[in-house]
C-alpha cells in the first residue's frame, strides 16, 4: 500500500509541474506571435486581413497599400478585441498596450461624424481618393469600393465592431483618452438614426454615393448591430439617451415586415418603408436568409423586452419561408436567396461580359450559371426557429425576460473573451485552426508567425478595362479579366501572413488557457 502511495504521489507531483511548462509553453507562443504582429506587421496601430511575407502586397477585403488598414472585420478592431482577450487570460500588460495601440489607429481613423469606413487610410485624403479611382474603380463585383465617399458605414459591421471595441477598452481601466472617441461612436449612432427606428447603411448623405446608401438597411445586421451596441452603452456608460432609440430601433422590425401572404423582409427598404434594390446583384425583391435572420432578432427582442408584439408574426414567416422553400436543393442548399414580391418566384442574379467597363448584371428566373460571390441559394432551419419560437411562446415573462439589459436590475458586466476564432467576415482567407494546441505551437516560425496558404489573391491595378469583352465565361468566376481588381481564389497560392489565422489560432490557445484553469 505504502509502495502505492508513492507512486501516487509521484504521479500527482510530476503532474502539476507538466501542466504548467505547458502553459508556459503556451504563453510564449502567443506572446512571440503577438511582438511580431506589434511590432513588424502593425501599420500605426492598425492591421489589415493579409500580407507577403515580404510585404510587397497586403490585402483588406480588397488591395491595400502600405498606409492603409482595414477596420471591417476581421481587420484591426478584431485585432483590438483579441489582445483584450489574451490580457485577460494571462495578466499580461504587454496585450492591453497592443490593444490600446489598436484603439489609437481607430481613433486617428475615425470619420468626424463619428463612425468609420471600411479602412483608413493613414496617407490622408489625396492618397485614398487615387485608391479609389484606380483599385477600388476597377474591382467589378466590389461596387461598395467603386465611389469615394466622405462618410462613414454601418456594412460590414465595421462601425459597430469598432464602437464596440472603444467601449470595452474604455470599461477595462476607465482611461479618459478614449472616452471622447467613444461618446462620438455613440452620438453616431444616435444622431443617424431615421426617427422612424431603422439605420441608413452610410451617414451622412454624400451625393457622390449611390443612392442606396440612404436606404433602412437589415443587410449585415445594421439594426442588428446597432441596438445591441445601444444596449452595451445604456447598461455600461448609464446612455439613457439610448433607450428611445434602442425601442425604435427594435420596432423598426415589425414596421417592415410586409403583409400577407409574403410577410418576410428584404434586405433594405426606402424612407416610405418600401423594399427596394441596392449594388446591382441586390434586386428588389425578399430575402430569405434576412427573414430568417430577422426571426432571430424577433425572438432576441421579446427576451430583452417580455413584449409579444415581436412574437406575434413570427409564425406567418415560417410558414412563408416553408412554402418558397426549393423542391430540390440546390449546391447543397434549400432555399432560395431572393424571391420575387407579389409572385414568390426564386429569383436568380447573373452577370455578363469581363470587367466593370463592359461588363453587367442581370436577374431573370433561371438557376443556372449563377453568381460565385453571392449565393444564389442558402440554407435556413426553419424547424429550428419553430422550434424556438414554440419554447418561447410557454415560457413565463419572468424566465424569458431573465438578465434583460433593459429589465435586469443588476446588469451582466461584459464578456471577459469576444473573440471565439470563427470571426471570419468577407476574409476568403479565413477558416477555424484544425491543429492542436501542440501543433499550433510546434507551427509557428522562426520569425513569428504561422506560415498560411493565401488563398485569396487578387489582380494588381493594370489601368481601366477594355469596352470589348475579352474571351472566356466569367459568369461565375470571383474576378473577370485582367482588368479586374476584384479578389478571387487561387488553386496556387503562395505562402504568408494571414490576420485571421493570427486570431483563429491565438483564440484557440486562450481557449487551452482558459480550460486549464486560467
Amino acid at each position: 500500500m505504502k509502495r502505492l502511495i508513492a507512486s501516487l504521489l509521484l504521479l500527482i507531483g510530476l503532474a502539476a509541474p507538466a501542466a504548467a511548462q505547458d502553459r508556459a509553453e503556451i504563453e510564449r507562443t502567443m506572446k512571440r506571435a503577438t511582438t511580431f504582429m506589434v511590432e513588424k506587421v502593425a501599420t500605426n496601430g492598425g492591421y489589415v486581413w493579409s500580407y507577403l511575407p515580404d510585404f510587397s502586397r497586403r490585402w483588406g477585403e480588397i488591395e491595400a497599400t502600405p498606409t492603409m488598414v482595414w477596420v471591417q472585420p476581421p481587420g484591426t478592431a478584431t485585432m483590438g478585441h483579441l489582445y483584450l482577450d489574451a490580457f485577460h487570460a494571462t495578466g499580461d500588460e504587454y496585450y492591453y498596450r497592443a490593444a490600446e495601440a489598436v484603439a489609437g489607429a481607430l481613433i486617428a481613423g475615425q470619420h468626424r461624424s463619428g463612425g468609420w469606413n471600411y479602412f483608413i487610410d493613414f496617407g490622408g485624403p489625396a492618397a485614398t481618393k487615387h485608391w479609389y479611382e484606380t483599385v477600388g474603380k476597377n474591382a467589378w463585383r466590389m461596387e461598395e469600393f467603386q465611389h469615394y465617399a466622405d462618410n462613414a458605414t454601418f456594412d460590414d459591421m465595421g462601425t459597430s465592431e469598432a464602437a464596440q471595441f472603444l467601449l470595452r477598452v474604455y470599461l477595462e481601466k476607465r482611461d479618459p483618452k478614449f472616452r471622447m472617441a467613444l461618446d462620438k461612436a455613440v452620438n453616431f449612432v444616435l444622431e443617424s438614426q431615421y426617427p422612424i427606428g431603422g439605420w441608413p447603411q452610410r451617414w451622412p448623405y454624400d451625393p457622390n454615393y449611390p443612392p442606396y446608401q440612404s436606404y433602412i438597411t437589415f443587410n449585415d445586421d445594421v439594426a442588428a448591430e446597432n441596438v445591441k451596441f445601444l444596449l452595451m452603452a445604456y447598461q455600461h456608460l448609464g446612455e439613457t439617451r439610448a433607450l428611445d432609440a434602442i425601442t425604435r430601433g427594435m420596432n423598426i422590425y415589425l414596421l417592415t415586415q410586409q403583409g400577407p401572404p409574403q410577410p418576410g423582409w428584404a434586405l433594405q427598404y426606402t424612407l416610405d418603408l418600401k423594399p427596394a434594390a441596392a449594388r446591382t446583384y441586390e434586386p428588389n425583391a425578399l430575402h430569405t436568409a434576412t427573414s430568417a435572420s430577422n426571426v432571430e432578432q424577433l425572438m432576441d427582442f421579446y427576451r430583452i423586452t417580455g413584449d409579444s408584439r415581436f412574437l406575434a408574426r413570427i409564425p406567418e414567416v415560417l410558414d412563408w419561408l416553408d412554402l418558397v422553400r426549393l423542391r430540390e436543393p440546390r449546391q447543397g442548399r434549400n432555399f432560395p436567396t431572393f424571391v420575387e414580391i407579389g409572385t414568390n418566384r426564386p429569383i436568380y442574379v447573373h452577370r455578363r461580359g469581363s470587367n466593370v467597363v463592359n461588363g453587367e448584371y442581370y436577374w431573370d428566373y433561371s438557376p443556372e450559371a449563377t453568381l460565385g460571390h453571392y449565393s444564389a441559394f442558402r440554407n435556413i432551419d426553419v424547424a429550428k426557429l419553430r422550434r424556438q419560437y414554440d419554447a418561447l411562446k410557454v415560457m413565463p415573462v419572468a424566465e424569458a425576460t431573465k438578465g434583460s439589459p433593459l429589465l435586469s436590475h443588476d446588469p451582466k458586466p461584459l464578456p471577459r473573451f469576444f473573440v471565439t476564432g470563427g470571426m471570419t467576415g468577407s476574409d476568403l482567407n479565413a477558416g477555424s485552426p484544425k491543429a492542436s494546441t501542440r501543433e499550433l505551437i510546434r507551427s509557428l516560425n522562426a520569425q513569428g508567425w504561422w506560415p498560411t496558404p493565401l488563398v485569396a489573391t487578387s489582380n494588381p491595378y493594370r489601368g481601366p478595362g477594355s469596352a470589348t469583352p475579352s474571351p472566356g465565361d466569367y459568369r461565375t468566376t470571383h474576378v473577370g479579366d485582367a482588368t479586374d481588381t476584384s479578389p478571387y481564389t487561387t488553386d496556387t497560392p503562395v505562402i504568408g501572413i494571414s490576420t485571421s489565422a493570427y486570431i483563429a489560432n491565438m483564440a484557440r490557445l486562450i481557449r487551452t488557457l482558459q480550460a486549464e484553469g486560467r
